[in-house]
């Protein structure tokens, strides 16, 4: 009898382990913000209105459509195309300003290398 309950013990032990697993991931999540729900290709895509206002040594501000495209991809989808692979015609500092230009409160995107 005290070995079946050594085992139900152990058994409670891993389940209890694996539940507090499962909620330390998810703050971690937490804490690194959302992930982009949408494929690099798509978001690119939404994002067109923008590219006067992120074209090289471009003076043009972004027009409406561009900032309401950046409130609706949101900062992590912005973050994906910033870091993603290179854009002809698209500066990406410049790209990295738009939720500023917008007044959009983004957290800034880390830059990847």
């Amino acid at each position: 009898m005290k070995l079946t309950h050594y085992y139900s013990l152990k058994s409670k032990s891993k389940s209890l382990l694996v539940f507090l697993l499962m909620i330390a991931g998810g703050l971690v999540g937490q804490g690194r913000g959302s992930t982009c729900s949408t494929s690099f290709f798509s978001a690119l895509i939404q994002m067109i209105p923008c590219r006067p206002a992120v074209a090289p040594f471009s003076p043009i501000p972004p027009s409406e459509a561009c900032c309401n495209a950046v409130r609706t991809i949101g900062q992590p989808c912005l973050c994906v195309i910033v870091n993603g692979p290179p854009i002809s015609g698209v500066d990406r500092n410049m790209a990295m300003l738009l939720p500023e230009k917008c007044t959009t409160n983004f957290d800034p995107c880390d830059m990847e290398k």
